[in-house]
């Protein structure tokens, strides 16, 4: 049987380091950092973890439902979305995850972009 992508790259605590990473960028970043403004973050690393993890083919997951209610109310564009997304796809390489490992993951971020993205 085949391990997960969570299990090859270490589990909750490997994802966990990648997510704190990630936010460091994002926080950084002129045009993502306002939709964070008023965020409990370390709620926000929590839940990005599992979410992250959910992807990875780890234990915890979020339907689309679930994502479409949670960001409906921010009105994050489509610039704002791929902003994040190859922030990401970064922090994933910076992290030596293998290339066809990165892609597995932004494959299934970018695919739920129909649940985040709600303004133009």
């Amino acid at each position: 049987m085949a391990r997960s992508l969570f299990e090859k790259y270490g589990g909750f605590g490997k994802v966990s380091k990648i997510v704190l990473a990630f936010y460091d960028k994002v926080l950084d970043s002129e045009n993502l950092a306002d939709y964070f403004e008023a965020i409990d973050m370390r709620r926000q690393i929590d839940h990005q973890t599992k979410f992250i993890s959910s992807l990875m083919g780890g234990p915890a997951s979020f339907s689309n439902q679930h994502l479409q209610e949670i960001h409906a109310h921010l009105g994050i564009d489509r610039r704002s979305f791929e902003e994040l997304a190859s922030l990401l796809e970064e922090t994933l390489e910076d992290f030596e995850l293998e290339p066809p490992d990165v892609h597995r993951v932004m494959v299934e971020v970018r695919g739920r972009a129909g649940f985040i993205v709600t303004g133009d």
